[in-house]
């Protein structure tokens, strides 16, 4: 599968469709989920064209890789929920269809704010 420049998230890149922004640098962006799933739900994008998580750790460059984990630890403290505060939040990748991903770019969810329960159903 290539790359599809016309999903929503590379459309939210190229701010053709807004977003609450909560965090931006050269590797990541970072907003409010239109539809959150907790009190607390983000979600943190590479600005690469990256399909998914497989995707990514096949053909991003290190200081990619680096940028996305640590972009998506800056993000929890701005939040307010990294470990240091004593709270803690959740991420999720989702690859692909058994993985329940829906949109072909990667991207990591950030859920806290309160108890995200059991890993899965």
């Amino acid at each position: 599968m290539s790359y599809d420049d016309n999903n929503i998230f590379a459309k939210i890149l190229r701010g053709e469709i807004p977003c609450k922004k909560i965090y931006e640098d050269e590797y990541v962006l970072s907003f409010h989920d239109v539809n959150p799933q907790k009190k607390i739900h983000v979600l943190v994008i590479s600005k690469g064209k990256y399909i998914d998580l497989d995707d990514f750790s096949s053909n991003a460059s290190n200081d990619e890789i680096v940028g996305l984990i640590k972009g998506i630890n800056k993000v929890a403290k701005k939040l307010g929920v990294s470990s240091d505060t004593g709270q803690g939040y959740r991420t999720i990748a989702n690859i692909s269809t058994f993985g329940g991903q829906e949109v072909p770019h990667l991207h990591f969810h950030l859920l806290s704010g309160e108890n995200v329960g059991k890993m899965t159903q």
